[in-house]
Parts: structure tokens; sequence; C-alpha cells
């Protein structure tokens, strides 16, 4: 659990870096960003990122006949598998914003950093609630 929750508090906190790196006017404030940026997406969320699938990888393989045939497992596994796409496309944006490349206004980033919010209340009520 430590590194689900881990992992999405980076998915939540980049993106709002995002925000306040694409709104900065003067260089200090840029390069301290890109600092941030660095350092929460290779020192915390890459690690907790590859700790989330290696755990769920072996819970499955405790019983693997009744998680491979749970509709909820396969259904949060497709949502677990937009969030690895959407960690890696941070990983895009964190290179733009690295080479000053970024042409994407703070209100761009505002909307995208609400995208993981919906895909994290659809996995819990899979997990809690297990409707198929």
């Amino acid at each position: 659990m430590i590194a689900v929750i881990t992992w999405f508090a980076g998915i939540f906190y980049l993106p709002r870096l995002y925000v306040y790196h694409a709104a900065a006017e003067d260089t200090a404030s840029r390069e301290r960003f890109k600092i941030m940026e660095r350092k929460l997406y290779r020192g915390i969320m890459w690690p907790s990122m590859v700790v989330v699938i290696a755990l769920g990888t072996w819970l499955i393989s405790f019983n693997p006949a009744y998680y491979l045939q749970s509709g909820w497992l396969h259904a949060k596994l497709a949502l677990v598998v937009l969030l690895v796409g959407y960690h890696l496309y941070c990983g895009k944006l964190n290179q733009m914003f690295k080479q000053d490349q970024n042409h994407r206004s703070h209100v761009w980033y505002r909307w995208f950093n609400e995208l993981p919010v919906f895909v994290l209340i659809a996995i819990v009520i899979l997990v809690v609630v297990r409707p198929f």
C-alpha cells in the first residue's frame, strides 16, 4: 500500500509542478522546477511504480485461477495500464520542460492534473465493490 500511495502522490504532484513551471516567468524558478520534477519522477515515482507492479504480479501469483477469472481485476489492470501510460507521458513532459520546449499553458496542465483522480476512484470502487 505504501508504494501505491507514494506512486499516486507523485502522479498527483508532478503535474501540479508542471502547472507552476508553465506559469513561471523567471529563470531561477524554472531551473528549480526542473530539479524538483526530475527528483520526483526518477527518485519517487519510478521506484514506486516498479514496486506496485511487482507486488501486484506477486499477489496474482498466489491464486492465478481466481484472479485471472475475475472481471473486476481485468478492469483494474486496464486502469493500471492507463496509469503507467500517464506516468510515461509525464516523463515525456519532463523532458520537454528540461529542454525548455514546453508549449502548453498552465491551464492545460491543471486539466491534465485531474485525469488520474478519475482512474483512482474507479480502481478503488473496483477493488472494494468487485462488481463483476
